[in-house]
Formats: structure tokens, sequence, C-alpha cells
């Protein structure tokens, strides 16, 4: 089943300590080429505002950076958070994409609004806005597909009439707008199987085909950690999971700290509990080990793809994860 699912990458710039954002911005982009020479499918961006741990806020902008600077792997978003945008904006600026890259430009579209009220109040959306997710995502399509009839005269330029395939992110509700929509359905994480598992079910259920996807489609995403021993594969994960915990008891996500440095803190002991778990339930371990556990993920979710969104300190060790997994999966390299 490895052998038969395609594999990609989700990169959410996160900032490491002693590195600023730009220095983030820049690893994202050399990552996405190493990405594309190992044979992933797709690379992916995301937003976030006002979050000091993440310098990936402009997901058009950073995508366009990525594919400029590769030329044969998919590149897109993972996602452009609709709520925060005027959809013909969004429109305007995947067919700019779709145009400089044709047939590169995938458009992953989220739900989620600022983090805090404060954020939400800079960007000019509230909560509400999230709820009327489906309408916005139905007038995105409608700019993209030239049947939009709520501005008459009005056109999203050069978006019109050019093939952007579009994906819809999803937790949980989002499934249920991805199935009525007839679009491709991105879940995740998989530490959440059960949850994925009934959202899945739902989608597949409930699917209308559309002119953009004739059956159902659904890629998981989550954090896939490869390396030589159980332990070093455990150490990727350190630094991603102690930023969230010290982000749910202080209320600042922080940069990425080294494995060395997060397992010589004190910490108490709710950050203790929280830390403990966000090591648990992640794919990771040997080739072998990992081989196993993403046959087993594989055969419950039907996934026809897997979106890894690891992220750690150690920039090297990412890169040989990602050369194991891509080993494993038997992906062709570029070229």
């Amino acid at each position: 089943m490895i052998a038969a699912t395609r594999f990609s990458f989700l990169d959410r710039s996160r900032t490491r300590e002693g590195q600023d954002g730009p220095q983030a911005l820049r690893d994202t982009v050399r990552l996405a080429q190493e990405v594309e020479a190992l044979g992933y499918h797709r690379f992916w961006v995301s937003e976030h505002h006002s979050v000091p741990g993440v310098a990936g806020s402009a997901p058009t902008v950073l995508a366009a950076a990525v594919a400029g600077a590769t030329s044969t792997i998919r590149v897109g978003t993972g996602g452009v958070m609709l709520p925060n945008h005027q959809p013909l904006v969004v429109a305007e600026q995947f067919g700019v994409l779709a145009s400089l890259f044709p047939g590169r430009v995938d458009m992953g579209l989220g739900r989620s609004v600022g983090f805090t009220d404060g954020i939400r109040r800079a960007l000019g959306h509230d909560k509400r806005d999230a709820e009327d997710f489906p309408g916005r995502l139905a007038e995105l399509l409608g700019w993209i597909d030239g049947t939009q009839q709520t501005y008459p005269q009005v056109h999203a330029r050069p978006a019109e009439g050019l093939r952007i395939p579009a994906y819809v992110l999803a937790i949980g509700d989002g499934a249920a707008v991805a199935a009525a929509a007839g679009l491709p359905l991105v879940i995740g994480d998989l530490r959440g199987r059960d949850k994925v598992l009934r959202a899945i079910e739902v989608y597949r259920r409930d699917f209308r085909p559309s002119a953009r996807a004739e059956r159902p489609e659904v890629i998981v995403s989550g954090t896939v950690a490869v390396a030589g021993t159980r332990q070093e594969a455990r150490r990727l994960l350190v630094p991603e999971a102690w930023a969230m915990a010290y982000s749910r008891t202080h209320g600042v996500f922080p940069p990425l700290a080294p494995a060395e440095h997060v397992e010589s803190l004190t910490m108490t002991a709710r950050e203790r509990e929280l830390y403990e778990q966000g090591l648990t339930g992640h794919i990771r371990g040997t080739e072998e080990q990992v081989a196993g556990q993403l046959e087993t993920a594989l055969k419950e979710t039907g996934a026809d793809e897997v979106l890894v969104t690891t992220s750690t300190y150690d920039r090297a060790g990412l890169l040989d994860s990602l050369r194991r997994l891509a080993r494993l999966a038997h992906l062709p390299p570029a070229g």
C-alpha cells in the first residue's frame, strides 16, 4: 500500500532558536528543493498570523518563491485561511500563481480565523466569517469558474477559466463541506485516528461528484519521523512537543529549541504532561517500524496520499527522515 500512495510535505516555516523569520522562510525554499529531488508529489506552505514561532504569514507569496526555486514538484497552500480574505482576492492570487507556473499549483483552503481576538480584529474578520466558510468557498470557486453572479461584470483576472485544483483542509466539520462541494479532503492529524476515520466516513458517504472531482479523494496529514533508531526518531519530535506544551501553559508559541536543551529543562507537572502527550501517537521509528505503522494507517483510512507535517529544530535530521521515508515509499527521484 505504501508504494501505491503519494507522499507530500507541508512546511510551516517554523523559526528556530537563534534564527529569525527571514531565515525560516529561506529554509522553507531550500527544503522544497530537497523535497523535490527526493520525489515527493507536493510541497505546501501554511498561513499563520502574529505567531512568534511561525514565519509563514503570506502563503501565496511564499508558494511563488517555492515554485520559482523548483521545477517539477506541485506547489500550494496548506492552506489559505479563507475566512481571513476576500474570495475575489484569493482567486486573483491563485490566478497569478497558476499563470506563472501552469500545471503545478494547488489551492488548499482552510476555515480557521486569527488565533486571538486581537489578531482577528487586525485582520478585519471574526469567528462568524469561519461559520460562512461554505459560502466563501462557493464564491471563490465561482470566481475561478466564471459562474459567480453576485457581482455582475466583475471578473477575477487572470484566474477565470483556469484549471486550479482546490482542496479543503479539515479537522472534523470541514469534511462535510468538502463532500458537498465535491472537492478532495485534506484531514489530520493521524494521532486522532478515531476522529479522522469518522470524518472520512462522512466525507465518502456524502460526497457529491463535481467538475473538479468525480470521486472522493482523501489526503491524510500528520507527523512522520524516520531515523536509524526509534530513540533518534523520538528526539526529532521533542522540539515541537515542547513548543506546543509551552504555548498551552504560557500563551506564547516559542521558536523551536534543540532537543538536548528541551530534555534538560525542569518542567512543571502540567508542562510535563502536555509535553509527553505531544510525543505520543505520531508515526515514528526506524524504516521498518514506520513502514508497519504507515501500512496500518493507510489500511484504516484508505488514503490516496500522505501529507507529512513534521517540524523539528534539527534540519539535517528532518532531511534524513525525509530521505528514509522516500526510500521506504519507493519514491522516484526527480529527473
